[in-house]
């Protein structure tokens, strides 16, 4: 059976709206397309943290008619304190419930990551009890299932935004997440697209269990200086022994088709 999950992420809604509504109707023109089972809503929903942008925001990807799982990102806290560090997440949570959501079937886990912290800016970082939380959601998954570990700050550098750091020990973390039980991890943040199984930059003694990490480009453009970057989505597929990636980007009205990776499943 095909579990198949579709991925936005850096939505930054308030910042540059000019063309909004043409990309949003696309968006959900494909997501009648493909049926995915989940949508996975890796951060920065919002620009400024503002109530009405996290509210557009929901209401938006809600009314894409399936299921939503949304994590925060650091542009969905207050930009200054003392709200910053008193109110952190009062307004994400206001529409979400919660920064650390799990999804379940018998098809897929999908385990959300705050990896947001109040005294940084770019950066993330995540805690050892958080991947220990998801490895205990990881061991009561159906045997064959999918398990997904979501947050917003990248592990792996995309191309063009090398400047930007991943999340603070991501080398640790990444070996933390794997022994976790994670197949699959999602992030955003930078804007740009990068996919990769973890046995191609880390050495590992031998097969290991797979572990592709993805970062998906940004769907809104925070900055008028951004008008070169892509804005795009990223479709998964599932299968017993694959895992394929579909990489969409906007170009001439709609999303196309630009990329198309698969990765074995299993150890």
């Amino acid at each position: 059976m095909t579990v198949r999950l579709l991925q936005v992420s850096d939505l930054h809604v308030g910042a540059h709206d000019e063309g909004r509504a043409e990309v949003e109707q696309a968006l959900r023109e494909l997501v009648v397309q493909a049926q995915p089972e989940l949508v996975v809503a890796s951060g920065d929903l919002t620009h400024r943290n503002h109530p009405e942008q996290h509210e557009r925001a929901a209401a938006f990807l809600r009314s894409l008619g399936r299921p939503v799982l949304a994590v925060p990102g650091n542009h969905d806290i207050p930009a200054l304190p003392p709200r910053r560090f008193l109110r952190t997440f009062t307004a994400f949570e206001r529409v979400w419930g919660e920064t650390e959501p799990v999804y379940r079937s018998e098809s897929v886990v999908v385990c959300g990551l705050n990896s947001v912290r109040p005294w940084l800016y770019q950066e993330g970082a995540l805690r050892l009890r958080q991947v220990e939380q998801a490895a205990r959601t990881f061991a009561g998954a159906p045997e064959g299932s999918l398990r997904v570990a979501v947050l917003h700050h990248h592990l792996i550098s995309a191309p063009w935004r090398t400047a930007k750091r991943p999340v603070f020990r991501r080398t640790r973390m990444l070996a933390a997440l794997a022994g976790a039980g994670a197949e699959l991890i999602l992030s955003g943040h930078v804007h740009q697209s990068a996919v990769a199984e973890r046995r191609e930059f880390l050495f590992s003694s031998g097969p290991g269990q797979s572990l592709v990490v993805a970062v998906a480009p940004g769907l809104g453009r925070p900055r008028p200086g951004r008008h070169a970057e892509a804005s795009g989505v990223h479709l998964f597929d599932a299968e017993e022994h694959e895992l394929r990636v579909r990489g969409y980007a906007w170009s001439d009205g709609g999303f196309a088709l630009v990329a198309d990776r698969r990765f074995p499943r299993g150890g």
